[in-house]
């Protein structure tokens, strides 16, 4: 019952947010319906073709629409990659702890694919929480895109660790991917741990 109120209160944050940037997701349209607009614009034409690829991809239709693979947290300062594969047991990631050093400036990178249909909206929220209080969300506009046979990637801007000995500890992340038709992707509970230095 509490994690049914827990999900509530996330999903009407997120809704909150978005009210605040006054964004308004576009009609939805099929790859099918986009490609057929506008045959006569040749330029038009050429420019969708270098977006959306030039034909139909073969995807097993079994597989979802939108496939997130990877969260990379990218530090020039760390003595090692910082990265969480997302496509195996997401339970297992509860145990898992990821360290930053305190002060540290990191970017988000998102790995994801894209098989049949262009996904609207596509965005990652996330709430770090510390002994069951929140204290603090995030939410980055990834974007729309449309279906590629390869992995597609998303950097977003510079974040900074906390930092003092009231930051340092461990803090429990839920993550979450959602698009315009708020079909969650996505979603998963991972650990971050802010410490004095990367060795500890």
């Amino acid at each position: 019952l509490l994690g049914d109120k827990e999900e509530v209160r996330v999903e009407e944050e997120e809704e909150e947010e978005e009210r605040i940037l006054n964004y308004t997701p576009p009609a939805q349209k099929s790859l099918q319906e986009i490609q057929d607009l506008d045959q006569e614009d040749q330029s038009l034409v050429k420019y969708k073709q270098m977006l959306l690829g030039g034909g139909p991809l073969l995807t097993d239709p079994s597989l979802p629409n939108v496939m997130v693979t990877r969260l990379t947290l990218m530090c020039d300062e760390a003595p090692g990659p910082i990265s969480m594969k997302l496509t195996g047991d997401l339970d297992a990631l509860k145990e898992e702890v990821f360290t930053l050093k305190e002060g540290a400036n990191y970017r988000l990178k998102i790995h994801f694919k894209v098989s049949r249909e262009i996904v609207a909206g596509l965005r990652y929220h996330q709430m770090t929480m510390k002994k069951q209080v929140k204290v603090d969300k995030l939410l980055l506009m990834v974007g729309s895109y449309g279906p590629r046979q390869e992995q597609q990637e998303f950097v977003g801007g510079v974040l900074q660790a906390p930092a003092g000995v009231m930051s340092r500890g461990e803090y429990q992340i839920k993550s979450r991917f959602i698009d315009d038709d708020k079909h969650v992707h996505l979603e998963w509970t991972w650990k971050l741990n802010i410490a004095k230095d990367w060795n500890i």
